[in-house]
């Protein structure tokens, strides 16, 4: 059909010529590559309403995939506001979602009901320990979610059961051998119970197509057009559905930016934009390169960062807004030196820049453990913040777990507690032999614990039950012994290596790193914890409590604070990866050091790295108005110093887009190196060694040249109980103490070596 542009095209108006053209694009393949903040939903939308108004397309044959439920949502509503209707019979929805809809029709055509039930993740996991104990493979020692993890990615690979099998059941490595004896047992399980998890919406349509040729053919011919979204993130199941349907027709639109894949770890194939226009030779390629939300020199960095790759399509973002504020890159002394100066720049920023809210903020890191010190800060200081894409660091799981087992430490009667880490790990303590406890615990009038000291006493309990009841009961006990002796860092340290609980966490799959990162977080924590510092416990009662019930009671305050109303105006804390898609105009990088960004393995794989950089362009991009980028002198993992450098990722930013900036702490004070030790250097995350030394600071904290001094009158600033004056010094060496009036709290006597004053410089 001819061209026939009305005056009534609302979804041409004001898109720019490259926009223009990828929506006008009518037959054949197309490759659409959006940089960040071009456009890109605009246009797919306005794609849709041209097919549908200029050349006459009936909505029924239009297949729009996109990745979120939102953004399918937001689509079919921009496409009704531009039609004046809702456009009939399209079919506009997640590859979840798509597949599942597929699968309801024609699910028998492979051995299933169409009444199918979907799988959550919670749902298959409980499966695969269901077979393995039918198999019998003990799920203590290997972990049946890292086996669901496998199990999944082999399915995202398009990897069946029957194949994974007659490869890996000879395998040399163990691990790949017994996943080869779960999945086949797991997939015809599924069948039995009629289910599908959620990878097999991805993976049965494939099937389904590939073995019913003529089903294949009835949806070609349904769907002429396919539009598919975030094209970069797609798995080589996705690509194999996309490319079944329209390799007859190849009308295939596709919009992606390649710069901005940054899924790899969870199955994402950035081969699959690189190489579509060898899939589809045929394919127009469609670059939106006008940027329409950040400021000319921010985009000048994310375009030298990310001009370091290789693996790239190549393209250079350009903005109408000319100039704008630099880069900041901030140099502090350790994490928490570095939320402080995030905290104050957001203060200072929103009382002096007119328009400017909380919201306006966005403060991004590559680890979720680097909230702990964010949050902290932002407490301390008042300033309301939400933390997107994830809980709060102690309610998280990993976290209330660890907390639950300190909890049952310190007060046996918690049976809450009890309840929750029992079978955490797993000790072989069933439900059932948890319930047969529960009850003669209420008969004896015993205590959870009490009573499972005595498990072998309660009746219709199974040996091997009791069993685990009573070495779990011995271990609490054991360790509420060492709390009346133990400093609390070094007893979480120890109760969280005699659980072996960091090597259970990493084996759960791609999240597993992270939660025992999360782990040691809470380990520095407690280690740098100051049983002083505890506001709701009078001085003269401190000596009543172990060191255990005093943390315990400060991470209760600090975990028990109101939930933030989402529609308030609260800054943003959030990792990285969650960011994209996202903006805000005011930007800071936390933890821009070698080593944690980019990752230290990343160095062992080129791709990684590239990957690494990428989410570097990614968080830069995010920004409209200001990006700081800050780093970290030192900073504290599980009670250990780690010595940094910055980033080399900022090393391709020019100097003329730049101010290089250190907080109030190292400028005043003009830090020196710290001490040396022989140690190696290690970077976070087991990576690269970086060719020097680890440092490790002087233990005795009063004798070091680099501690400021203080005097009788001076003002100093605490990290909890804020401003305050000097009144008293007494003591000597470790044992200096300090007593300061702080403006809000009243007295309090510090041990200098732990209460890390700084001077309140005007």
């Amino acid at each position: 059909m001819q061209d026939s542009f009305l005056s009534s095209d609302l979804h041409l108006q004001g898109l720019n010529p490259e926009q223009l053209r990828a929506t006008k694009h009518f037959e054949g393949p197309i490759l659409v590559l959006a940089g960040a903040g071009s456009g890109k939903t605009r246009v797919l939308t306005a794609r849709v309403c041209h097919l549908i108004h200029v050349h006459g397309v009936p909505a029924d044959r239009i297949l729009s995939v996109t990745f979120t439920n939102k953004a399918a949502g937001e689509m079919k509503e921009r496409i009704a506001r531009l039609l004046g209707s809702a456009p009939a019979g399209m079919w506009v929805g997640t590859f979840h979602a798509i597949g599942a809809r597929i699968l309801r029709r024609h699910a028998d055509r492979l051995g299933w009901d169409r009444t199918f039930s979907i799988f959550d993740a919670d749902q298959s996991l409980r499966l695969v320990k269901s077979v393995q104990d039918s198999i019998g493979l003990d799920p203590k020692r290997w972990s049946p979610k890292a086996i669901r993890n496998e199990i999944s990615s082999a399915k995202n690979q398009l990897i069946t059961a029957t194949a994974f099998a007659q490869e890996h059941e000879g395998s040399f490595d163990l691990y790949l051998r017994n996943v080869a004896k779960v999945y086949p047992e797991y997939q015809k399980a599924l069948e039995r119970q009629n289910a599908f998890d959620f990878d097999d919406l991805l993976v049965k349509p494939v099937e389904l197509f590939d073995a019913v040729p003529e089903l294949l053919d009835r949806y070609r011919d349904r769907f002429g057009f396919v539009l598919v979204d975030e094209y970069q993130d797609t798995n080589r199941a996705q690509f194999r559905f996309v490319e079944l349907l329209s390799d007859q027709h190849t009308n295939l639109m596709v919009v992606g930016d390649d710069d901005q894949s940054i899924y790899g770890w969870r199955g994402a194939d950035i081969r699959n934009i690189l190489d579509f226009e060898d899939a589809f030779p045929s394919a127009v390629t469609v670059r939106l390169e006008q940027n329409y939300r950040s400021s000319e020199k921010i985009l000048d960095a994310a375009n030298h960062v990310i001009a370091e790759n290789l693996n790239r399509k190549g393209k250079t973002l350009r903005t109408e807004r000319v100039g704008g504020e630099p880069l900041t890159i901030l140099e502090s002394f350790d994490e928490n030196d570095e939320a402080r100066w995030i905290v104050g720049e957001i203060e200072t920023r929103v009382r002096e820049t007119p328009g400017s809210s909380y919201s306006s903020a966005a403060v991004l890191y590559r680890t979720n453990a680097q909230a702990r010190a964010l949050e902290d800060a932002f407490r301390r200081e008042g300033i309301p913040y939400q933390v997107v894409g994830g809980v709060r660091f102690y309610a998280r799981r990993e976290i209330q777990d660890v907390l639950a087992y300190l909890r049952l430490i310190s007060n046996p009667r918690d049976a809450v507690a009890f309840a929750r880490v029992v079978n955490y790990p797993r000790r072989g303590i069933g439900l059932t032999s948890q319930e047969h406890l529960v009850r003669w615990a209420a008969e004896q009038d015993l205590s959870l614990l009490e009573a499972a000291l005595r498990a072998s006493e309660v009746p219709k309990l199974r040996a091997a039950g009791a069993r685990g009841l009573e070495r779990f009961a011995e271990l609490i006990q054991r360790f509420g012994v060492r709390a009346t002796q133990a400093r609390v860092g070094d007893l979480l340290e120890e109760l969280v290596e005699d659980l072996d609980l960091v090597r259970h966490l990493v084996e759960e799959g791609p999240d597993g790193e992270d939660r025992a990162r999360n782990v040691t977080e809470l380990i520095a924590g407690a280690v740098d914890f100051d049983s002083t510092q505890v506001q709701s416990v009078a001085e003269e009662d401190i000596d009543t409590f172990t060191e255990l019930d005093l943390f315990l009671q400060q991470v209760a305050l600090v975990a028990d604070v109101d939930r933030l109303d989402p529609s308030s105006d609260t800054a943003t804390l959030m990792t990285l990866h969650n960011a994209k898609g996202l903006e805000f105009p005011i930007v800071f990088i936390a933890g821009m050091e070698e080593g944690l960004f980019p990752l230290g393995r990343a160095y062992d794989d080129p791709e990684t790295l590239e990957e690494e950089r990428r989410l570097f362009y990614v968080g830069i991009t995010r920004a409209e108005n200001k990006l700081s980028l800050c780093w970290a002198r030192q900073r504290r993992r599980a009670g250990d110093f780690n010595y940094n450098t910055r980033s080399s990722f900022i090393d391709a930013i020019p100097e003329e887009l730049i101010e290089e900036r250190r907080s109030k702490r190292l400028s005043i004070t003009a830090q020196s190196t710290p001490h040396r030790s022989g140690r190696a250097w290690r970077s976070e995350g087991g990576g690269r060694d970086n060719g020097g030394d680890e440092y490790e600071p002087d233990p005795d904290l009063a004798m070091n040249q680099d501690t400021p001094r203080f005097l009788k009158g001076e003002r100093v600033v605490h990290q909890t109980f804020g401003s305050g004056s000097v009144v008293e010094i007494s003591g000597f060496g470790r044992d200096l103490k300090v007593t300061v009036d702080f403006d809000d709290v009243g007295r309090k006597k510090l041990l200098l070596r732990y209460a890390a004053l700084e001077k309140d410089w005007p």
